[in-house]
């Protein structure tokens, strides 16, 4: 097997990562630059400032507060130095290994092995990790799972995704007002232009339709790509990528109960270090990459 370094699979994620955002902007601008062109664009500029001001306001919320809405979501209590002594040593080493602040330690009642990072910046971070893991894991797999959510901490993916987040919310909130106001007849009146204008109309209305399910499925693919740009700097912080790689698969094997999957709020589910509803058909409309695949990035490291 050809080797890799973990240096390179975090550059080469960060890169793809960019590209992906690229796109977002790219369907926002043209999804605006048509529209504008189909409507009066004194309208469409309203439209912009509106959907611009929500789509902020509402993501700022959930990015100020995220930690506290994902711990309170899944009923998470704080760790107990005593009762949690292996999950306080992972986090420990992982700080200072990674150079970052140790953050705050949380548990959540589930059999899963599952855990998951939050927090707007490396001051603000929690762990909130499931019992499950605490009793399955050894201490390098565990040791591997937090380095992976302090990755996530280290390379401010709860900003970057809210980034993804604010761009897609735009683009769907432009998308909705435009269809109503196609609904309701505001387009422009005068017939002459709606003629020499027929072929925009069509464009546009197409545009408003697939462009917000197209910015939601670039932005999964962003979700994947920081899960294996978090799997390559776990590595880096660890220098042992069998630990994460060995959690992996025993998460692979795992046999969920419906009980256990309902534990899960699906608003929380793309956080966790894999896929906690365990879908059988990984995809474009998956959150996280397929674990396979995961796993073999982390045996040629």
């Amino acid at each position: 097997m050809e080797r890799t370094s973990f240096y390179e699979e975090i550059r080469n994620n960060k890169i793809k990562s960019f590209l992906l955002i690229v796109i977002i902007f790219v369907f926002f601008l043209i999804l605006g630059f048509v529209i504008s062109f189909a409507i009066d664009p004194g309208y469409f500029f309203i439209i912009m400032i509106f959907s611009t001001i929500f789509s902020l306001i509402y993501i700022w919320v959930s990015y100020y507060f995220s930690d506290r809405i994902a711990l309170a979501s899944v009923r998470a209590k704080p760790a107990s130095k005593t009762e949690h002594r292996m999950f306080y040593h992972a986090a420990e080493s992982m700080s200072i290994a990674s150079g970052l602040p140790m953050p705050k330690l949380y548990v959540m009642q589930s059999n899963e092995i599952n855990a998951f990072a939050s927090g707007r910046n490396p001051d603000n971070a929690i762990i909130c990790a499931t019992t499950g893991i605490l009793e399955k894991l050894n201490k390098e797999e565990l040791e591997g799972v937090i380095a992976h959510e302090m990755s996530h901490i280290a390379n401010y993916d709860i900003r970057f995704m809210t980034l993804v987040a604010v761009m897609v919310g735009m683009i769907s909130i432009i998308s909705q007002m435009y269809l109503r106001s196609l609904f309701y007849g505001s387009l422009n009146n005068d017939s002459d232009n709606k003629r020499g204008n027929m072929i925009l109309i069509v464009i546009s209305l197409v545009l408003a339709i697939v462009a917000p399910l197209a910015a939601n499925l670039v932005s999964l693919a962003v979700s994947r790509r920081r899960e294996f740009t978090a799997d390559a700097t776990a590595v880096k912080f660890t220098r042992y990528p069998r630990g994460l790689k060995n959690a992996l698969e025993k998460i692979k094997k795992e046999h969920i109960s419906e009980e256990e999957k309902r534990k899960f709020p699906k608003a929380v589910a793309p956080l966790f270090i894999s896929d906690p509803f365990k879908k059988k058909f990984v995809g474009l409309f998956s959150t996280h990459p397929d674990i396979d695949e995961r796993i073999k990035k982390l045996e040629a490291m």
